[in-house]
């Protein structure tokens, strides 16, 4: 089982480096003890970055988390036991934190001024897109959107992870805003994403420690995806 290092808490969401020990080694992936690379998977892609040990360098192309965490790599392959120094592509990493956050925030505004949930997503580094249902967004609507999710990220709100009881998370947030009711039941303790006053959401992502990093969204369009679901794909500035 790898320790997954930035679960920890909003800080832990910072390590750019760190050392760890290879537990299985195939022919292009290792598995760590211990490891601050995110792998895909909720609409965020994987980190990347290198391992270096014994003077020799391997890339790290992707990682995946089917049949334990797996950092696929290019290049050679450190053997088990072998101790090696992770140093991630901090400006990629870095990005999925601010867009990730900013997604809290518009999917939270989407939900209480329209009544729509979050039905898919996919975050990039530069870029995003959300998937909304039911809705049908106007011009207008979207210009508001941006309007109160900058009102929020202006207030430089702090971004808190923790673990919550799911029992006591039902009480203090609707379960279908944040898709709570869509995890399993057997799931009772979460980690969960606190942004200021304006978004409670269970989370496994990286974020920024406060709204003041993420600059200000800017919604380019939207899209009609099917029936009741729409698009909006949107960017940061500053």
């Amino acid at each position: 089982m790898t320790e997954m290092l930035y679960m920890a808490d909003a800080e832990a969401n910072y390590i750019r480096e760190f050392d760890a020990v290879v537990q299985e080694s195939a022919e292009d992936y290792v598995i760590l003890d211990r490891s601050a690379f995110y792998p895909v998977g909720g609409g965020q892609p994987s980190d990347t970055g290198i391992l270096r040990w014994d003077s020799r360098e391997a890339r790290v192309v992707e990682v995946t988390k089917k049949g334990g965490v797996k950092h696929h790599i290019e290049g050679d392959i450190p053997p088990v036991g072998e101790k090696v120094h992770a140093i991630l592509d901090w400006g990629k990493r870095y990005g999925h934190m601010r867009m990730h956050t900013a997604q809290h925030i518009v999917s939270g505004i989407v939900y209480d001024e329209f009544g729509a949930r979050t039905v898919g997503n996919q975050l990039y580094a530069d870029r995003s897109r959300i998937d909304f249902q039911p809705v049908k967004f106007t011009g207008e609507d979207l210009a508001r959107i941006e309007r109160i999710a900058n009102e929020m990220i202006d207030r430089y709100y702090p971004v808190e992870i923790r673990e919550v009881e799911r029992g006591q998370l039902e009480r203090m947030v609707k379960p279908e805003r944040c898709n709570l009711d869509l995890l399993p039941k057997s799931i009772r303790n979460l980690r969960v994403v606190f942004i200021g006053d304006a978004d409670i959401c269970p989370c496994a992502g990286t974020h920024v420690k406060n709204t003041s990093e993420l600059g200000h969204v800017k919604i380019l369009k939207k899209e009609n995806k099917g029936k009741q679901r729409m698009r909006i794909s949107y960017v940061l500035e500053g």
